[in-house]
């Protein structure tokens, strides 16, 4: 098992008003927004997203509905050809 870290940072209170949240539900949708574009960038992969994002891989992939994200991730001609070599 990995060693957890705590992470935090000050935003404005007018934040929260902004987006219509209070922090309890900003956190969880600030992680999963961050994976959705990590994975969306072909940084991270769909397990490791979910694991940043705290669902399952199913709920994740529901999620990615929701950013209109699609769940396949395409390498480019590039990717693929280094990957052949």
């Amino acid at each position: 098992m990995s060693e957890m870290v705590d992470v935090s940072f000050k935003l404005d209170r007018e934040v929260f008003s902004a987006l219509r949240q209070d922090p309890d539900q900003f956190v969880p949708e600030l992680r999963l927004a961050a994976a959705v574009k990590w994975y969306e960038l072909g940084m991270i992969s769909q397990s490791k997203a979910a694991e940043i994002a705290g669902l399952s891989r199913s709920e994740f992939i529901t999620e990615l509905g929701r950013y209109k994200v699609s769940p396949f991730q395409y390498a480019s001609p590039d990717m693929l050809d280094e990957s052949m070599r």
